[in-house]
């Protein structure tokens, strides 16, 4: 009857010892009590004895928008998955300056303070570039102290706290019951192990070749656009700035059904000849490509992983999934996606969160608000890049309709003129596109590298708590 059963019995004195007179059984998990364990047969540093924090600002919800421009302000689920600021929705400066926001610096390290477990505590590294960018109320920008000694910089600590002996004592330190939260009195129980200068030194090595490895795969992206873009004669390319257009009946409705002013804005006409003129030709997408509209139903029990559109990286990238049960899935995952398959936004205002779907995400399912298609005579990565140039962008724009979800339907997407690019110059913006893909992997690579390397130090303490050796616990210095 008790088979399975896990118990654990704590003196009442000890609950003097923890934050708010802790009893809920959660919080004597045997693994979170290993954890104590192990750090009992190593040296540490509590959080505030080295770092501390800083909250971000209640931004308004309604002042949240996902064009460029404006500060880019990181959210839990920007944390969680880890996305590039560029892929963050923005506040206006005149919003920013209300709440009294401050901007992040290179180098920050950002921390969720409310989630559901396992989310709560998770972290991600700032790297700066042009875009103005900051925090909101839900997560903390993380800082070592100046006068701390004990970690070389904020590289490595970042590495520290992305290890699962860090995040599982934060887990169990937030409080609450569904949705948890992390505050002062949590923060500052986690305990930090203390490096070795060499084993330091390594850390930041790896995470520095990660985000030269990054840097560089951004390079080759931006240069596969440009040889597209020159390609098909867009580089130099100015549209119409008119306003006005003039149309008889027959010229609009009766031909497209249309009666929306902006439908007909020169600039798109100007987009649509600019491929009509295309030397190799061009071919509509219902011919040019496959689509994959399948409806397809997960089984309950099963894991999958999920994409959706704030998964979708500025590179064509997919920055990360959700992976649950079928019947933990919402009622959108129901497109099934393969390697080489282009996965393309629908929704207006999304429309160039496209992606290349890798072998890690072969079989996954994305939302149905993607398009799914691929091709035998436009190679994957040409029809990335060029779903993402600014010709399709606007001519997919263009025959969005709706109201409250404006989006392109399916007759409209299968109608859009596609421009059937040459072999050689398909190849190449194919070879500079897998590379690119290549060193955004080994960028993740080096990470996870870093990571394991703390996990196996603080590790060591976990082999002696197997061992169950009586080793007396090694006094809290630093070095």
């Amino acid at each position: 009857m008790l088979e399975g059963l896990e118990v654990t019995i704590q003196n009442y004195s000890e609950l003097e010892k923890i934050i708010d007179y802790r009893i809920e059984a959660e919080y004597f998990d045997k693994r979170f009590l290993k954890i104590d364990k192990i750090f009992e047969t190593q040296k540490y540093v509590t959080f505030f004895e080295v770092a501390d924090y800083e909250n971000g600002r209640a931004y308004s919800s309604d002042e949240f928008y996902e064009e460029e421009g404006g500060v880019k302000v990181s959210k839990i689920g920007d944390v969680t998955q880890k996305r590039p600021n560029e892929n963050w929705c923005s506040v206006s400066e005149q919003e920013f300056i209300k709440q009294k926001g401050n901007y992040l610096v290179d180098s920050d390290i950002l921390m969720t303070l409310t989630g559901d477990p396992p989310d709560v505590g998770k972290v991600n590294l700032f790297i700066e570039n042009e875009l103005k960018s900051t925090w909101n109320q839900r997560v903390a920008r993380i800082f070592l102290k100046e006068n701390q000694s004990i970690f070389l910089n904020q590289k490595v600590f970042y590495i520290v706290l992305a290890t699962h002996y860090c995040r599982e004592q934060l887990e169990r330190f937030a409080k609450g019951i569904r949705q948890r939260n992390l505050g002062t009195e949590c923060i500052e129980k986690l305990k930090l192990p203390i490096l070795s200068n060499t084993i330091q030194l390594k850390i930041n090595d790896l995470v520095e070749k990660s985000f030269e490895s990054l840097t560089q795969s951004q390079t080759l992206y931006r240069q596969a656009e440009e040889l597209l873009l020159k390609t098909i004669g867009l580089k130099d390319f100015i549209p119409s700035l008119e306003k006005t257009n003039i149309k008889t009946f027959k010229e609009s409705f009766l031909r497209t059904g249309r009666l929306d002013a902006e439908y007909y804005q020169p600039k798109y006409e100007d987009y649509i000849d600019l491929v009509h003129n295309y030397e190799n030709g061009f071919e509509l997408l219902q011919k040019a490509c496959s689509l994959k509209d399948n409806n397809f139903t997960p089984e309950e029990t099963k894991e999958y992983q999920y994409i959706e559109l704030a998964d979708i990286g500025k590179s064509g990238n997919i920055t990360g999934c959700t992976i649950a049960q079928g019947n933990d899935l919402p009622s959108r995952a129901r497109r099934k996606v393969n390697a080489n398959d282009v996965i393309i936004s629908s929704i207006e205002g999304s429309l160039d969160s496209c992606a290349l779907v890798t072998d890690d995400y072969d079989n996954a399912l994305c939302s149905t608000g993607f398009y799914i298609v691929n091709s035998e005579k436009i190679n994957s990565e040409i029809l990335l890049v060029l779903f993402k140039s600014e010709v399709m962008q606007q001519i997919l724009k263009q025959n969005c309709s709706g109201t409250i979800l404006t989006a392109i339907n399916k007759t409209e997407f299968q109608n859009i003129p596609v421009p059937i690019i040459d072999l050689p110059t398909q190849q190449h913006i194919s070879a500079l596109i897998q590379e690119s893909f290549a060193l955004r992997k080994e960028s993740e690579r080096l990470l996870a590298e870093a990571k394991e390397m703390v996990e196996r130090e603080i590790g060591k303490g976990e082999i002696i708590y197997n061992k169950r050796i009586d080793i007396p616990k090694i006094a809290n210095e630093t070095c």
